[in-house]
């Protein structure tokens, strides 16, 4: 895989701008930017307009801030620190589809979700923010921080910030931070039928 961002094909700069830096400044954003963000994530596609995806946020000095800190994994801890807020992705389990009386399951609320993470994204890169999803947290007391019922899933915590240099991480981590590459599109994308690259 390449640690450089060429494209194969034309495509807008915003999908290569786009990264994951782990590095903040620790400057505040306001409470207008972060809504900006979760507006752009409000109109992402949904299967039946089902809109599964529900956001709990919270900025850093703030009393929300601690608990949903505190179920980070320590390693995130370490970086995540500097972010000036934290957003956790949950998603309804089951939606009322078109036609029918009741809820049933949902089998694409966390792919719908995806989509609503990647919009928030898009508009973080385009606001000057960056935003990074996290995976490593502790599950059962992120969800008794925010108060979720079992009929939500967790999709992710993610960190929002102003942008900031890589001497401000973890010695270990200051390699990494930078935009990494993407597989060949031949790799993961076939006509016709599947192919395996193993």
């Amino acid at each position: 895989m390449s640690s450089t961002r060429e494209t194969e094909h034309p495509i807008h700069p915003l999908f290569t701008q786009r990264w994951s830096p782990r590095a903040f400044t620790g400057e505040a954003i306001s409470e207008e930017q972060l809504l900006t963000l979760l507006e752009a994530a409000r109109w992402a596609p949904s299967a039946y307009n089902a809109q599964p995806w529900r956001w709990i946020h919270v900025r850093r000095d703030t009393a929300h801030w601690a608990p949903i800190f505190e179920s980070l994994v320590e390693f995130n801890q370490g970086w995540a620190q500097h972010a000036a807020a934290l957003l956790v992705l949950v998603s309804a389990k089951q939606a009322v589809f078109p036609g029918k009386p009741a809820a049933t399951p949902n089998a694409w609320h966390s792919f719908d979700s995806g989509a609503a993470w990647a919009s928030l994204a898009f508009q973080a890169t385009l606001s000057g923010l960056a935003s990074h999803a996290m995976a490593g947290f502790d599950e059962p007391r992120l969800r008794e921080a925010i108060q979720l019922p079992e009929t939500h899933a967790i999709e992710t915590v993610i960190a929002v910030g102003k942008p900031g240099r890589p001497d401000r991480l973890p010695e270990a981590l200051r390699a990494r931070e930078t935009p990494n590459g993407r597989l060949p599109l031949a790799d993961v994308a076939f006509e016709g039928r599947f192919k395996s690259n193993s």
